[in-house]
């Protein structure tokens, strides 16, 4: 650390570092808190509670709908509902920020992933080290200790610990727009870009769609060419959609449900797709994208289609508050004697949603590792102290500043 932190944070950052960051990981990176595991996740959501219940505020229980999901079959049904932790702390102090995290990993109930392991090179691995059980465990240290601040009763924040992440987040984003109103800056606790530590920047937005294709079944042998064959028209509409695929708005076919017998034309079939836009404006490129497609494949192949889905997560670009958040960042990395890059990415997260509603996010404020939804994920455990200081101190300067 350099000579530029001051007494009154020297304490903070000495609490932040002391808390037992590495046992809690270990405790919580053994519950299996997989998306679809609701007996794992009331179990992972009840000890979060209490660990985060030593805060000030109250914490509690939020229960949303998810909407709408197509089965294989092609039918419409309601998504089970998700269930998230909400605190709120001062909320009517000057400055207000917002903390998010989720409780879910990708791994399910019964994946051989399970256990959390000592690895060479002052590493950990196991589900959910990394992503992000890490960033649980740094985020709660640095808020406990940002308490000891003593013009602390001039932040007040308000955290989200949603349980739906993993799976677009879809009952928990209007949970995350509506914490977010009003808010100075928002951090997210996703791990780092790079193991190095490197921040994510700008992120494309991503859609999942499920296109229902209705066909006409006949007999392969008596009547085939009677027939309209909609696994034919799923895999002619996912060769065009991978043909428009290109930089700025990646598209993948990820999968076809439908057909059936070998002696049946299959007249029902889903296709599964992701979107991923770089901007607004590619997102409605690949809106119109699809229509026309929509109309030319059930002209073409005589199939009668519809699409189920949406841009569950907005582009996110970097606007001038984000700049001056950034550079906030940067500033506080250089006291503490950590390097601070930053790097554009693919992938997705709450900081998307947030971005949208026009509050200045970082959204890798978690721990250092990779690997992440692998059974190879790990966790550089020295960067459980790094990160807890960081934030910690990223809050006193913001409070120093009276904002962005």
């Amino acid at each position: 650390m350099v000579d530029k932190i001051s007494p009154c944070e020297q304490t903070v950052l000495e609490k932040a570092a002391a808390y037992p960051m590495l046992d809690r990981v270990i405790e919580w990176a053994s519950i299996n808190s997989g998306s679809h595991n609701k007996s794992g996740l009331v179990r992972m959501a009840s000890v979060l509670k209490q660990a985060f219940s030593t805060l000030p505020g109250k914490i509690t229980e939020i229960t949303l709908p998810s909407g709408k999901m197509i089965t294989p079959e092609g039918d419409e049904i309601l998504s089970p509902d998700a269930t998230h932790l909400h605190l709120v702390v001062r909320p009517n102090a000057p400055i207000q920020i917002l903390l998010t995290g989720h409780m879910d990993t990708v791994f399910g109930e019964n994946h051989p992933f399970s256990v959390v392991t000592p690895l060479e090179g002052n590493r950990l691995g196991g589900p959910g080290v990394a992503d992000m059980k890490g960033g649980l465990a740094v985020m709660l240290s640095a808020l406990t200790a940002f308490e000891h601040y003593p013009d602390h009763e001039q932040l007040g924040y308000e955290v989200i610990l949603n349980s739906d992440e993993e799976i677009g987040s879809l009952s928990s984003a209007p949970l995350l727009v509506k914490a977010a109103e009003g808010k100075t800056a928002a951090f997210t606790y996703e791990p780092s870009a790079l193991p190095d530590g490197t921040f994510a920047a700008a992120r494309p937005g991503s859609g999942n769609f499920s296109i229902i294709i209705k066909g006409l079944a006949a007999h392969a042998g008596r009547n085939l060419t009677g027939g309209r064959n909609a696994l034919i028209a799923a895999a002619d509409f996912a060769l065009r959609l991978k043909a428009a695929s290109r930089e700025g708005m990646g598209i993948n076919p990820a999968k076809i449900d439908g057909g059936g017998p070998n002696n049946i034309v299959p007249d029902h079939a889903i296709l599964r797709v992701n979107i991923r836009p770089s901007t607004l404006k590619d997102m409605e490129e690949a809106q119109q994208l699809l229509q026309k497609t929509t109309e030319d494949i059930e002209k073409k192949h005589d199939v009668t289609l519809k699409i189920h889905g949406a841009f569950g997560r907005p582009p996110k670009n970097i606007s001038e508050k984000s700049k001056a958040l950034m550079a906030l960042v940067e500033n506080s990395c250089q006291d503490l004697g950590l390097g601070a890059r930053w790097k554009d990415t693919g992938g997705v997260c709450d900081g998307n949603n947030i971005a949208a509603a026009n509050i200045p996010v970082i959204d890798t404020m978690g721990v250092r590792g990779g690997a992440i939804h692998s059974d190879q994920e790990f966790l550089i455990i020295e960067s459980l102290k790094e990160r807890a200081q960081l934030s910690a101190l990223i809050w006193i300067r913001l409070l120093k500043e009276g904002g962005l």
